[in-house]
């Protein structure tokens, strides 16, 4: 059996703005009835986050819970903990209808940390990032350029971004690209 190593072995382009790999990161899929109890309790219990409301993140560490969809919620867990709590969600849930799929070697994670972080996502992504619209645990499922990306606000200087690992090298040279031009002074 080999080694695990994520899409970008930890690349990192320090700036103003340093972009960043996450390395490894556990993330389960998981799509029910999202007002299920048992299914709420077993995503919290493995996390220790609250629920997400729709179009919110609750992340602390390498552990979270993402809303994705109305039937879907994304599951972050350390990586060395994926397999376990998927065999858990199956133990919690057996008998319901839900599908739960662990995404871990199929995802990038990365960070996008700085003063202007929020412009360098804004620059890419066709969403209202506007400080009054898009705040610290606040998640959005959409694009980066030509890729399908989804990311939230760790806090005011903070961003991170999941996206297929396919297209993590895209990813990673388009934030990079929207950091090193600069801040634009759009939400100042």
């Amino acid at each position: 059996m080999s080694d695990a190593v994520s899409a970008l072995q930890g690349k990192v382009a320090p700036g103003e703005v340093t972009i960043r790999e996450a390395g490894l990161r556990g993330m389960i899929i998981l799509r029910g009835d999202l007002s299920d109890k048992k299914l709420r309790k077993v995503c919290t219990s493995l996390t220790g986050a609250k629920m997400p409301d729709q179009g919110k993140a609750h992340c602390e560490g390498d552990k979270g819970l993402c809303w994705m969809s109305p039937d879907e919620v994304l599951v972050l867990v350390p990586y060395s903990q994926a397999v376990d709590a998927l065999a858990k969600i199956d133990a919690a849930l057996g008998g319901t209808h839900y599908l739960a799929e662990n995404v871990s070697d199929a995802r990038a994670v990365i960070f996008v940390e700085g003063t202007f972080a929020r412009e360098v996502i804004a620059k890419l992504a066709p969403a209202d990032l506007h400080p009054d619209s898009f705040k610290p645990g606040d998640f959005r499922r959409t694009r980066l350029g030509q890729v399908a990306a989804a990311f939230w606000m760790r806090d005011a200087d903070t961003f991170e971004v999941i996206c297929f690992r396919s297209v993590a090298g895209y990813a990673f040279d388009l934030l990079v690209a929207s950091a090193k031009a600069g801040a634009v002074g759009h939400f100042s």
